[in-house]
């Protein structure tokens, strides 16, 4: 599928950008892979890690970017879309911001991708779309509504768009773990709500639901990932099982629970093995044999939701996890 393809992926030196680049350069040894963001010092740092590796190139640019975007995608095969703005309480103070990047950003990557005849994009896609309570979900809700309309914007071009839905990476810059063991050592850890619930997901298997999208899609599916919840009161156990709770209330824009699926999206939403995939309402593509293929359609009144998710973490998987994993947790 990807091998000896050019691919770019917006965003690049993110979280999502330092595992899905190595995990494709071995599984697929694409001819090109380009990395595309507006940090240059994320870009120096990340360039470091693959030496004289022709495969991997970098670009300097912004999604806000029209021009720029038309430049990079010269040549490119297949997209992966992870530049945004997603720090919620960000959005909430930088709202016009957090627009131009998430939405207008959008807009302009799908008109470049079609104009340079890119064959298929996966946009990244949060639990936060899905009835959106903060700026950020909505932004992302538009940003999603927007690609799965670009496969009939395409008109009669082949480029493809497709998205993929998940909930906290573990272990990415800025999350919920990382940001525990930086406080573990004070015996204290801040906790908005003893009820809040999240999704755990790892970023290896966020790569894995981007490939198996880029395989599968005939385009505008949403891809979810069946994964387990956790408690953040758990989570805090499992990074300091002796640490204090501080309750601190919910700042603005969270939420309580983190939804992937809502009940307004279950009349086209079906069932697979390990996923769940989400099929357009317009032109009834969610009637398209081809995009259904084996799916079983879910329950009308079906919700996908960390709270009353059947599938959960345990306190000691967690903390396997993170012994694993210390060494890199926190620094992409």
């Amino acid at each position: 599928m990807l091998s000896d393809k050019s691919i770019l992926v917006t965003g690049g030196t993110g979280s999502f950008g330092h595992t899905f680049v190595p995990m494709t350069l071995a599984k697929f040894n694409p001819r090109r892979l380009v990395i595309f963001s507006r940090d240059e010092m994320k870009q120096w740092e990340m360039a470091k890690l693959y030496g004289n590796d022709n495969r991997v190139r970098f670009f300097i640019g912004d999604v806000r970017d029209k021009d720029r975007l038309v430049r990079a995608l010269d040549g490119v095969d297949y997209v992966v879309h992870a530049a945004a703005t997603k720090i919620v309480p960000t959005a909430e103070y930088n709202p016009f911001e957090c627009v131009k990047t998430n939405v207008l950003g959008a807009m302009n990557l799908i008109d470049a991708c079609i104009d340079r005849k890119v064959k298929r994009v996966v946009a990244l896609s949060t639990d936060k779309a899905s009835s959106p309570a903060n700026l950020y979900g909505a932004t992302k809700l538009t940003a999603d509504k927007l690609f799965v309309a670009g496969n009939s914007y395409a008109g009669h071009h082949d480029t493809r768009f497709g998205v993929v839905r998940y909930g906290n990476v573990m272990g990415s810059r800025g999350s919920v773990i990382p940001f525990f063991l930086s406080l573990a050592s004070k015996g204290v850890l801040p906790i908005t709500d003893e009820r809040m619930t999240r999704f755990m997901i790892t970023l290896e298997q966020g790569v894995d639901l981007v490939w198996r999208a880029f395989e599968d899609m005939i385009g505008g599916e949403i891809y979810v990932k069946k994964i387990p919840s956790m408690k953040v009161t758990d989570i805090a156990r499992a990074v300091a099982p002796d640490a204090r709770h501080n309750i601190i209330g919910i700042r603005p824009g969270e939420k309580l629970h983190e939804q992937m699926i809502g009940e307004e999206d279950a009349l086209y939403t079906y069932e697979y093995a390990d996923y769940y995939k989400i099929l357009p309402a317009i032109y009834k593509w969610s009637e398209d044999p081809q995009r259904i293929n084996s799916g079983k359609k879910v329950a009308q009144d079906f919700t996908y939701c960390s709270d009353s998710n059947t599938d959960w973490m345990s306190v000691e998987t967690l903390r396997h996890w993170i012994a694993q994993n210390r060494e890199k947790l926190g620094t992409f």
